[in-house]
């Protein structure tokens, strides 16, 4: 099986050793190039640290030296990044903004002081919304850029031109659209109807559904080992083709 991996090129990189590791090829043609942003972060009031995504842990690991404060992470990979920059205490949402909102409802305290949720300069989903119908306060630093590619990276018209691919791996909304804009741009369209689109979410699904799939998958959680588990034949009966 060969997969096209469009996420940015150090999350791409590490999916591609797990899926190498399951034996699945794969073509890595990332959309977003993330690009870092300077920002003022103060934390001397804050409880806690808010995640969204792996790119935002390493950067908030970039950011700064401290390693004490608990961080709230949206799902395992986030939270392995985060670990993988030193810091210590970190919990683990159910993959999405609503479960790390529950997560830090759960765990924190409206009154110890407010969130700082680290992100990007577009973000998906109303943490500080979540949280402020809790009494949470909830400020937002923007770490880094994603910036998308201006056109269909030359790898990936190579893969759908011979017809090597089996499948696309989306984990994002801004991503999925992305991809399907650049392909009908590049006149690769009709490729795609030989392709199943693997969505981390229905909201991704969404996304792509503005074009041609073989199939199109929805992962029954929103994270990574979910929309993997897409790539297993006995998920294939629950597709809902396209």
């Amino acid at each position: 099986m060969r997969v096209l991996v469009t996420r940015p090129r150090e999350d791409a990189r590490a999916l591609a050793g797990t899926l190498a590791a399951r034996g699945i090829e794969s073509v890595v043609a990332p959309l977003l190039d993330i690009v870092p942003r300077a920002a003022e972060l103060d934390l001397a009031s804050v409880q806690a640290l808010l995640l969204t995504s792996a790119n935002g842990a390493r950067a908030l690991g970039h950011a700064t030296a401290r390693r004490d404060l608990p961080v709230l992470a949206v799902g395992e990979a986030t939270a392995a990044a985060a670990r993988a920059e030193g810091f210590a205490e970190v919990a683990v949402g159910g993959g999405d903004v609503a479960a790390l909102a529950e997560l830090a409802r759960v765990r924190l305290d409206p009154d110890r002081g407010p969130l700082l949720h680290v992100a990007g300069s577009a973000v998906a989903g109303d943490l500080a919304g979540h949280l402020g119908a809790a009494g949470f306060s909830v400020r937002r630093v923007v770490l880094y850029e994603a910036r998308a590619a201006t056109r269909l990276p030359e790898i990936a018209a190579a893969a759908l031109d011979a017809g090597t691919l089996d499948a696309v791996l989306l984990f994002s909304p801004r991503t999925a659209r992305h991809f399907v804009t650049l392909v009908a741009e590049a006149g690769r369209g009709p490729a795609l109807r030989r392709l199943r689109a693997l969505c981390l979410s229905q909201a991704v699904a969404e996304a792509a559904g503005a074009a041609e799939w073989r199939a199109l998958s929805v992962a029954r959680r929103p994270d990574q080992g979910a929309l993997l588990a897409l790539l297993e034949p006995a998920t294939r009966p629950s597709e809902s083709g396209d």
